[in-house]
């Protein structure tokens, strides 16, 4: 096994093992691609105020998330088609996450099914849902993660449509994928991959393949897609969908204020601070930057975790320190699917707590439940003076 020191070293990795489709599918954003650099670059921003002579011992990253214990405060975000990164990856990313204590979020947009990833752990997970116009297929949908015991919804309000991405454009990446000769002749040379998605039936997408009555095999996704997301959506509609479920709810996607008082007051148990990664509306903020006014406006009557350019256990301890309950990697536990596969996945993690746990004690706690601004430096107007 290579040393992995790093979550760029899980990258490098990863890059080198996938199809360009999918590499690209995961490390892009919207138009420019500004607001997916912003996620990362602005938590450099943020510096960390070291203390010395503070006793160290003890030390312990254990929190809870929606009243659910975890090992840190760390999830696994929904990421579409996570079983094209590794064969079944959904299972893969979902066994790691279950082993190491921390909540695995399954995309709706996933190639195994809610029902393939149930058979295959012992705890409950926690399924994310797009605000569809189809009230049977959500219903369904809502009742299929009751069914097995998933012990969260988390419905994704920031994608009524789809930001341009020009990569995916350029490889064909649509649901179905669009094979294309560059695309076939890319696969071909990942070997490793190839024979990993020959060994598997989980190909296509699980949770919309036979379970929509307009969509009985692959071919007919593409017109589904272009029609099922609903674009009048609003909050009555959203309060529609709470009344669907009535577990734990988390609504991710919010990026202002205002949408976070709308989310607490339709019953949300927690928010997510996200912009998708940067792949929705390109020019917006970074999600850490977004994260304090949305912290003053729902003024400690909702959690709120954070979702958007982490990569390091330094980004987590940031982000926690600045107020969030929670947060989400996404792309740092696919590199590391897409490179060693669950074991990757666990790496990702491992490597993620390490940078946590130490950068906690070099700034002088123990616990990281009392975590706060007083270790952080902040460049002052960092999250206001805007017009």
């Amino acid at each position: 096994m290579p040393v992995i020191t790093n979550i760029q070293d899980l990258k490098d990795i990863y890059r080198r093992r996938v199809p360009r489709m999918f590499y690209d599918y995961c490390e892009s954003g919207s138009w420019t691609e500004q607001t997916f650099r912003a996620n990362t670059s602005d938590f450099n921003e943020i510096l960390l105020r070291q203390r010395v002579a503070i006793d160290m011992a003890g030390r312990s990253t254990a929190s809870q998330m929606i009243g659910q214990d975890v090992a840190m405060p760390v999830a696994l975000a929904p990421v579409g088609l996570t079983g094209m990164q590794s064969a079944d990856g959904e299972i893969k990313a979902a066994r790691a996450a279950e082993k190491f204590g921390v909540p695995f979020t399954l995309s709706t947009m996933s190639i195994c099914s809610i029902e393939d990833v149930a058979e295959n752990t012992t705890k409950p997970f926690w399924l994310q849902v797009y605000t569809l116009l189809d009230d049977d297929y959500m219903q369904r949908l809502f009742d299929r993660a009751k069914a097995a015991k998933c012990s969260a919804a988390v419905i994704t309000v920031d994608l009524q449509m789809l930001g341009q991405r020009h990569k995916d454009i350029k490889n064909g990446l649509s649901a179905p994928p669009k094979l294309t000769p560059s695309s076939i002749a890319n696969m071909a040379t990942k070997a490793r991959w190839g024979l990993e998605m020959l060994g598997t039936k989980r190909r296509s997408f699980g949770n919309i393949v036979g379970h929509v009555k307009a969509v009985k095999d692959p071919s007919d996704l593409a017109n589904w897609t272009n029609e099922a997301f609903d674009q009048s959506l609003d909050w009555d509609r959203i309060r529609q969908f709470r009344k669907m479920w009535d577990g734990p709810l988390i609504i991710k996607g919010i990026i202002d204020p205002r949408d976070a008082v709308e989310a607490l007051n339709v019953g949300a148990d927690a928010i997510i601070v996200s912009n998708h990664g940067g792949r929705q509306l390109d020019g917006a903020l970074s999600s850490i930057r977004a994260l304090p006014q949305i912290l003053d406006a729902v003024g400690g009557k909702i959690e709120v975790h954070l979702d958007s350019g982490i990569r390091s256990g330094q980004d987590v301890l940031k982000a926690l320190a600045m107020g969030a309950t929670g947060t989400y990697i996404g792309r740092a536990y696919i590199y590391g699917l897409g490179a060693m596969g669950e074991a990757g996945v666990t790496r990702a993690l491992e490597v993620i707590h390490k940078e946590l746990d130490v950068s906690m004690a070099f700034c002088g706690h123990r616990d990281i439940r009392g975590v706060d601004r007083d270790i952080l430096m902040i460049p002052k107007g960092f999250s206001d003076g805007w017009q």
